[in-house]
């Protein structure tokens, strides 16, 4: 089958995975669910952003790195959610080729720019906790944003290669089991070689465990530090809690999708593999910004002065 049919043919069919969801339920029930979460995520988000961006008070890098952070969460879960909703509202579980491969795009460079941003902001705690008078001398707000834009440009660049590597295969199937485009459904899909989408799958596995290795290193010394005094200990507590909650939610569920994607089986857990296979996009976008407006009260107070101040 030539590859330039596929463009305007390729199909992915969602059915397998909706259906036993959908039986006791109604589509229109389902789809109401849907935007719901989805709006909400939006809007929570937004919350922190504005909230930061608008109190000169947290111009400082934390709080710019939860900015990008409730970001990249909006961009991510907009590249899963629209697509679910147009699904269900015309009940057409197909997508374009071209449209397959956006979407592979934006998902992975919202992975990538995500566990990038969280490698940042671990050396970030490192040097707040570890070399406190130093801390706005290394990190200037010039830095922060230097830091900030090479991580979209470090994930534009991941992902635009292994959509690259992708598209240049010929295919010979349609049938996606899944419920967004991922790029090793679609490479399994190929009958042609795979060894160079292999090999550079590889390379970014172990680019990203290079940055699994820095967050640990950094948070080795942060216990360090933190057994030196009471006043240490809950210093490095608030700040660091929730993002240790947010990476290991993170990692966990992106390491299980992808160890599946390559070695699972197709037929075994499904429904457990459909769950975590989404949980990356729908859990942390929704409760990260929700995780850090709880837990750093400069955030906390803001935003409840902000809708103190709402008219009733």
């Amino acid at each position: 089958v030539r590859k330039t049919s596929l463009k305007a043919n390729a199909k992915t069919y969602f059915s397998r995975c909706l259906l036993p969801l959908l039986e006791s339920i109604s589509i229109e029930i389902y789809f109401s669910f849907t935007l719901t979460l989805y709006l909400l995520t939006i809007f929570v988000n937004l919350t922190l952003i504005f909230t930061i961006f608008w109190d000169k008070m947290l111009h400082d890098p934390m709080y710019l790195f939860i900015c990008n952070l409730c970001i990249n969460g909006i961009y991510g879960s907009s590249a899963f959610y629209p697509r679910i909703l147009y699904d269900l509202l015309f009940d057409s579980y197909v997508i374009t080729y071209s449209g397959c491969m956006t979407q592979i795009f934006l998902i992975y460079s919202y992975i990538i720019s995500d566990c990038t941003t969280l490698t940042v902001m671990a050396y970030d705690r490192y040097v707040a906790i570890c070399k406190p008078l130093h801390y706005h001398s290394i990190l200037t707000i010039q830095k922060v944003w230097t830091l900030i834009l090479l991580t979209w440009l470090f994930s534009w660049l991941e992902s635009g290669i292994l959509v690259l590597l992708t598209a240049r295969l010929p295919l010979c199937g349609v049938d996606i089991d899944k419920l967004y485009c991922s790029n090793w459904a679609v490479v399994k899909l190929s009958c042609g070689d795979t060894t160079l989408n292999n090999l550079y799958g590889f390379i970014l596995i172990l680019s990203h465990l290079c940055q699994m290795t820095l967050i640990l290193i950094s948070y080795v010394n942060i216990i360090k530090v933190s057994l030196r005094s009471r006043a240490d200990r809950k210093t490095s507590m608030k700040t660091c809690l929730p993002h240790l909650i947010t990476l290991t939610n993170f990692v966990i569920s992106v390491i299980f999708d992808v160890m599946y994607a390559r070695y699972g089986s197709d037929t075994s857990l499904l429904a457990l593999r459909n769950i975590m296979s989404v949980e990356y996009l729908v859990v942390p976008p929704l409760v990260n910004p929700i995780i850090y407006g709880m837990k750093l009260t400069p955030i906390r107070n803001r935003v409840g002065q902000m809708f103190t101040k709402l008219p009733p």
